[in-house]
């Protein structure tokens, strides 16, 4: 396993060139891109040619790959059920199949949901999966792995949940690109890697830490510092089979550190759990 981060925790104004130079700096094997609407290393739809081949020309000119595209425009368009929310979401899909593929990144991240006052968990998650089911093609086409996310939606609220969901749909390359850190202050990290196993594609990793036991309140924190058994994740990670990339989506907590700093002190708690798998 090597430790990657994600151009979130890098300011925005920062281009591309200085992002690639920052990270690898600081230590990091990898740094996964955002396909968003703003910032100076942001990915977007409409994304040229020729800047995907200035971008992957960094990643050969640093020997930092890219390792998988995220990004923030999912909200809750995937289960929303309307003719403008798959095209919204094919339009999403296919613009981080294509970054990928041009910046040699073998996952992306998509984030299932859609729940709200109008629309039921129930009927957002037949939404979701109606959504993807209609990508099949442009998935199992694309070689490119990807990972439905548990993010703070209330979509996946157990690891069962997420099974069910990746296993129902029978999508070839379908798999869990699971945020460690997201699952902390409810329920124990090291029971969704035993049972996610080898579905997991992809890792983000970042701190949290409860007042006392799950479900008892908490905030967010250093990943050194998280409420977390990490030697007990890695290690189930490990047995599952996953050998890929830990990738931090953090931001600064000490505002004292510079941005230096920060990435080398994220990429060493990282690199402390590998190293005592």
């Amino acid at each position: 396993m090597k430790s990657a981060i994600n151009a979130w925790s890098i300011p925005k104004d920062i281009s591309f060139d200085q992002a690639f130079s920052d990270v690898k700096s600081a230590g990091f094997k990898g740094i996964e891109l955002n396909l968003d609407t703003d910032g100076a290393h942001a990915l977007t739809l409409d994304i040229t040619d020729e800047k995907l081949a200035e971008i992957f020309s960094l990643s050969k000119k640093y020997a930092l790959p890219i390792v998988s595209v995220s990004t923030s425009l999912w909200g809750a368009n995937m289960g929303l059920g309307t003719s403008e929310g798959l095209k919204t979401s094919r339009s999403i899909l296919i613009a981080q199949l294509r970054c990928a593929k041009a910046l040699g990144a073998d996952g992306i991240l998509i984030v299932p949901g859609g729940k709200s006052d109008k629309t039921s968990l129930s009927q957002a998650y037949e939404n979701c999966r109606k959504t993807l089911l209609s990508l099949r093609d442009e998935i199992e086409h694309s070689g490119i792995n990807v990972g439905v996310e548990n993010v703070w939606n209330a979509f996946f609220t157990s690891p069962f949940d997420m099974v069910r969901f990746i296993d129902g749909l029978g999508i070839k390359g379908l798999g869990a690109y699971y945020d460690l850190g997201n699952t902390i202050a409810f329920s124990h990290t090291e029971d969704w890697v035993e049972i996610l196993g080898p579905r997991i594609k992809n890792i983000h990793i970042k701190g949290y830490k409860r007042v006392s036991g799950v479900n008892s309140k908490g905030d967010w924190s250093d990943i050194s510092k998280a409420s977390v058994d990490w030697n007990k994740v890695f290690r189930l990670l490990k047995n599952s089979g996953y050998d890929g990339y830990i990738t931090a989506e953090v931001s600064k907590t000490d505002n004292s550190q510079t941005d230096a700093e920060f990435y080398k002190t994220v990429r060493g708690e990282i690199d402390a759990i590998i190293e005592n798998i």
